[in-house]
C-alpha cells in the first residue's frame, strides 16, 4: 500500500508534466526546478524525458543537475527537494522544437498518464501541467480536445468543469472545446447548475468565504427579453440561477457578457460562469495572461495548468515566461492545503 504523502510531508508533492516536447514546456519545467521560490512552495516531481530536459536547459542557458529516476523507481528515491521521472517517451532526434508531430503528441500524453497514475495512488498530492498541442494529440491518434477531457475521463467524474483562475478575474465554463454552433444544444439547466455549484465550492475553499457568483447570458444583451436567440436565458439559464440561489449560493444573472467584465463588476465578483470558451477566455487572457491558472473542478485529483499554449514560435529560445506555471503550482498547493 502506498503511503499517503500528505501524512508525511510538510510541503505538498506536486507532479509537473513536461508538456509537448516541441513547445515551451521543457524549458519551463527546467526553470521551475531551478526556481528557489517555487521550491519553497512544493516538492516538484517532473514527469518527462531527462534527455529532452537537459537539451532544453542547454539551449536556454539553464542549469540541469537534478536527481533523475526511472518510472519504476522514483517513488523510492530519497530526495530533499525535487526529482525528474524519466519516462523515455521520446528522443531529441525524433522531433524538432517548434514543429508539431505525432511523436510529441504521444509523448505528452504519456507524461500526463504517468502523473495521473501517481495522483491516483497517492504518490503525489496534485498535478500541474505544462502546455500540450491538441493537433499533436490528434496526429498521434488520441481523440482528446485537451487536458481537461483527459483528466475528467481518467478520474471518472460525471460532474466537472474548467476554471480559469487569477486574483484579478476568474471564470468557469459550461461548455469548453466545441464549435459555437454546438453550444446552445449543450446548455441544460442541470449542467449550468452543476457549474455554478462547483464554482461556488471551489472559490469558497480558495478564498475562505462564500463567493459572489455572476452568470453570463448566452446571447447579446442576455437575450434582450427574448428578442435575440431562442430564449435560452429564460428557459435554461435563469432557472439554473434561481435553483442555485435557493440552495444558498450568492449568485446573480444571467447578465449581458459585454458588460460583465468591466472593472467595477470584476471588483465585486469572485467568479463568472460563462456559457462558452471565448466568452471567458478572452477577458481572462486580456487581463491576466501571465498569471492565470487553468484548473479542473470536480475531480478527485487536484489538477492545475498554465493558461497558455505551446508557444511553438518561441520554443527552446529562453523567451518563455514561467509566471503561469509558477501560479499553477502555487494554486495546486493552496487547493491541497484547503482540502
Amino acid at each position: 500500500m502506498t503511503t499517503d504523502v500528505r501524512q508525511s510531508r510538510r510541503k505538498p508533492r506536486i507532479a509537473v508534466t513536461m508538456g509537448d516536447p516541441a513547445g515551451v514546456g521543457p524549458e519551463l519545467c527546467v526553470r521551475a526546478l531551478n526556481d528557489p521560490e517555487l521550491r519553497k512552495i512544493a516538492q516538484l516531481v517532473v514527469f518527462g524525458d531527462a534527455v529532452v530536459l537537459k537539451e532544453a536547459a542547454s539551449a536556454t542557458g539553464q542549469r540541469f543537475d537534478f536527481p533523475v529516476s526511472d518510472a519504476s523507481q522514483w517513488r523510492t528515491v530519497s530526495h530533499s527537494d525535487s526529482v525528474v521521472v524519466d519516462l523515455c517517451a521520446i528522443e531529441p532526434s525524433q522531433f524538432k522544437p517548434g514543429i508539431i508531430s505525432a511523436s510529441t503528441g504521444q509523448a505528452s500524453y504519456e507524461y500526463i498518464d504517468a502523473a495521473i497514475h501517481a495522483a491516483q495512488d497517492g504518490s503525489v498530492d496534485a498535478v500541474s501541467t505544462a502546455p500540450i498541442s491538441k493537433e499533436a494529440l490528434c496526429l498521434a491518434g488520441l481523440d482528446y480536445p485537451g487536458h481537461t477531457e483527459i483528466f475528467a475521463e481518467r478520474d471518472g467524474s460525471k460532474r466537472w468543469c474548467m476554471m480559469q483562475y487569477s486574483e484579478a478575474i476568474t471564470c468557469t465554463f459550461v461548455t469548453v472545446h466545441c464549435g459555437y454552433a454546438d453550444v446552445p444544444a449543450l446548455l441544460t439547466q442541470e449542467r449550468i447548475l452543476d457549474v455554478i455549484q462547483l464554482s461556488a465550492e471551489a472559490l469558497s475553499r480558495i478564498r475562505g468565504r462564500p463567493p459572489k457568483v455572476v452568470v453570463c447570458g448566452l446571447n447579446p444583451h442576455a437575450g434582450e427579453a427574448g428578442l435575440f436567440g431562442e430564449g435560452e436565458e429564460d428557459s435554461i439559464i435563469r432557472p439554473a440561477v434561481e435553483a442555485a440561489r435557493r440552495a444558498g449560493i450568492d449568485v446573480e444573472g444571467p447578465i449581458p457578457a459585454d458588460t460583465a467584465f468591466v472593472a467595477t463588476k470584476r471588483a465585486a465578483t469572485d467568479v463568472f460562469v460563462c456559457m462558452y470558451h471565448d466568452q471567458g477566455h478572452i477577458p481572462v487572457k486580456a487581463i491576466a495572461f501571465d498569471c492565470a491558472v487553468n484548473t479542473t473542478l470536480g475531480l478527485a485529483i487536484i489538477r492545475t495548468s498554465v493558461d497558455h499554449g505551446t508557444a511553438l514560435d518561441i520554443a527552446w529560445q529562453g523567451k518563455a515566461d514561467m509566471g503561469s506555471l509558477f501560479q499553477a503550482v502555487r494554486l495546486a498547493a493552496e487547493i491541497h492545503r484547503a482540502r
